[in-house]
């Protein structure tokens, strides 16, 4: 093991963890121009978040033919908006999100939604969090999935071409938000059926591992679960932990992915590397 790994603790890991916070403290840095391309917007109004008292920012993509097309489109549910679509509002890079998903349709690959849901700054460790740490504060995690479920979801099958059947519908996330996106599936396997789960942090969450024992998703959802081989701390041998419970689950294997890549880092830029990967294994026919 390195011997960065070593030194790293759980504190340092929450410093990276809560990057988007430190990010938003940081207004004396030059604004960035915005590179997000022409499916992004956002929804035009904040949505209340039952049970939270707060407010929340939206974003959407719609593929490139979506106007011009009469179909509907699997949606993808995703985490920490600000770093999916663009570099004037993300911390330490996008994760290109827009780029990934025009390449793919333009190929004929693959068409999504993707609805990008804000991170709650200072409140997202708790709010990606179900289970309560000392450190954080109480799990917010129940109502955030909540507002996902039974407001933000019928707003966009509501409002949209969707396919709004679990089958076509995904949560996905990196870190906090790869926790978040395995709770949501365990959750609510009747919404989700898919789960990108990218570099859990599952160190803040040692419950996850007796609630997924005693939640096992259904045998047809998929699970991709992906971890940098140089991440800190404990955060390899929990990923590895939680796809041993998935596997004595009876999860099948054709439908579960263990990724860990060698010399890969806690970082938006690796995200993005895996994204097109995972998202085709995701929403493979």
């Amino acid at each position: 093991m390195h011997p960065l790994r070593r030194l790293l603790s759980p504190l340092c890991l929450a410093m990276l963890l809560a990057a988007p916070v430190l990010a938003a403290a940081a207004d004396t840095a030059p604004r960035k121009a915005s590179t997000a391309l022409p499916g992004v917007s956002l929804l035009p109004e904040l949505l209340d978040m039952p049970g939270l008292d707060r407010k929340r920012q939206v974003r959407l993509y719609l593929p490139p033919g979506y106007a011009t097309s009469n179909k509907r489109y699997p949606v993808l549910y995703m985490h920490d908006g600000q770093n999916l679509f663009d570099e004037a509002t993300a911390y330490a890079g996008e994760w290109k999100v827009d780029e990934t998903l025009d390449a793919l349709a333009k190929e004929g690959r693959l068409e999504l939604i993707v609805v990008g849901i804000d991170n709650g700054l200072e409140k997202r460790m708790t709010e990606l969090n179900a289970w309560p740490h000392a450190q954080f504060g109480a799990g917010e995690g129940r109502e955030y999935t909540d507002f996902i479920v039974k407001v933000l979801k019928p707003l966009i099958d509501g409002k949209y071409r969707t396919l709004p059947d679990r089958a076509h519908t995904a949560v996905m996330g990196s870190s906090m938000g790869g926790l978040a996106s395995h709770y949501a599936i365990a959750r609510y396997p009747q919404v989700f059926g898919k789960a990108g789960v990218f570099s859990p942090a599952y160190w803040t969450a040692q419950p996850a591992f007796d609630f997924m024992t005693q939640h096992p998703v259904p045998k047809d959802a998929r699970l991709f679960m992906l971890m940098g081989e140089k991440e800190g701390g404990t955060m390899v041998p929990d990923v590895e932990r939680m796809a041993a419970v998935v596997k004595k689950s009876g999860h099948p294997a054709a439908n579960t992915v263990l990724k860990i890549v060698p010399g890969a880092e806690h970082n938006e830029a690796f995200w993005s590397g895996e994204l097109r990967e995972a998202l085709l294994w995701m929403f493979a026919q």
